[in-house]
């Protein structure tokens, strides 16, 4: 059996979680996490039987004693509260049933024990706002992707890389980085992508590694995800809300890990980051998810990952064109600069209804409309 020892655990409760879902291909999944079919099932079965010994960070035990009194209710709020300091009666409240407690107080009552203990201000509450939210209908409709702004270690910086489900806030990636750079962000792609296949759409901010000086422009990180297929987006300049998913998960993220905590090197940030993202899509209750978590809604895509970049093809009546190694493109005696992400890669030429303007293809994404009508 293949488990990662360091995050054994965690791994098989995603694992059976997903295999639960709808439409699973169960043999592809199997794959993904580098187990075989029988080891599959096996914990599948134990799952579905009620047998967790084996999933030691998540506790089902009911909590079904009628002699427990209302300090130990309290006690049990109050120890929840010391593992999430930033959680509200809300979360609180429904993490526990989560664990398989009853007679749970409500989030108020639950809400005034942490300000009768001095955990919250008494001006502070657990106080919904209605909001106007907007998501794809499915998982890996979009995943939008993005750096933090970094944070001082002892010697270095370190700029965590985050990408999240549209659909389903799930945490695809959160990754501890010392550089912005694309053979990093790369790197942590390719790992997201053989475990949880590729997604229809990726949206990312105007910066680098995804954006050169002119933001119509491929870089090299850009033209290598529209190759695997993915169709790639940037949010409008000054507008970060385009990204709003992902910004929210960074304010979370600085609210319970990078508040008020210094780490000392790479390492310990990468291991807190493993458990963290653990906790956020399996156990943190999500308040735009109805109180449940990124895991209950996520599913792994269907298109699985390939190793090896699939043939550039365009339609038979396409003008099909190389870049020269400067990624200039000369028509008609004009040259044109499309990208030297792309240099000597074939585009396509397409007509569009107004005489004079060509729209430039490559693969299955319009990159670029040239004028040739002011010579």
């Amino acid at each position: 059996m293949a488990w990662k020892v360091r995050t054994k655990m965690s791994e098989r409760y995603e694992f059976v979680e997903l295999a639960r879902k709808e439409n699973c291909n169960f043999s592809q999944l199997c794959k993904r996490f580098n187990i075989s079919r029988p080891t599959g099932y096996k914990w599948l079965k134990r799952y579905e039987e009620g047998n967790l010994s084996s999933l030691k960070d998540k506790n089902r035990r009911p909590y079904t004693s009628n002699n427990k009194t209302c300090k130990e209710i309290e006690k049990l709020i109050l120890d929840l509260r010391v593992k999430h300091p930033s959680w509200g009666g809300r979360k609180l409240k429904r993490r526990l049933e989560d664990m398989g407690y009853c007679h749970i107080p409500s989030a108020t009552t639950i809400s005034n024990i942490l300000k009768r203990n001095g955990c919250i201000d008494q001006v502070s509450s657990d106080k919904s706002k209605s909001y106007i939210r907007f998501e794809h209908p499915y998982p890996n409709d979009l995943w939008q992707m993005d750096f933090k702004g970094w944070f001082k270690m002892d010697t270095q910086r370190c700029y965590p890389l985050t990408v999240l489900d549209d659909h389903s806030r799930y945490s695809i990636v959160l990754k501890a980085c010392l550089y912005e750079r694309t053979n990093i962000v790369q790197a942590a792609l390719i790992e997201a992508f053989r475990a949880y296949g590729l997604p229809k759409r990726m949206t990312m901010d105007n910066g680098a590694p995804w954006a050169g000086h002119d933001r119509n422009q491929l870089t090299a990180l850009t033209a290598w995800l529209i190759r695997l297929g993915i169709k790639v987006s940037h949010s409008r300049p000054y507008h970060p809300q385009t990204q709003g998913k992902d910004e929210r998960f960074h304010r979370t993220l600085k609210v319970e890990l990078l508040n008020h905590r210094h780490y000392s090197n790479l390492e310990e940030v990468s291991k807190v980051f493993r458990e963290w993202r653990n906790i956020y899509n399996t156990q943190r209750p999500h308040e735009a998810l109805d109180m449940n978590t990124p895991l209950s809604r996520y599913q792994v895509s269907p298109r699985s990952y390939p190793e090896t970049l699939p043939p550039i093809e365009y339609d038979y009546n396409d003008t099909v064109r190389k870049i020269n190694r400067d990624g200039k493109l000369s028509v008609q005696g004009i040259v044109f600069t499309i990208s030297r992400a792309l240099e000597s890669q074939y585009v396509a030429l397409r007509p569009t209804k107004t005489d004079g303007l060509l729209d430039v293809y490559y693969c299955h994404q319009k990159i670029k409309t040239l004028d040739l009508r002011d010579r």
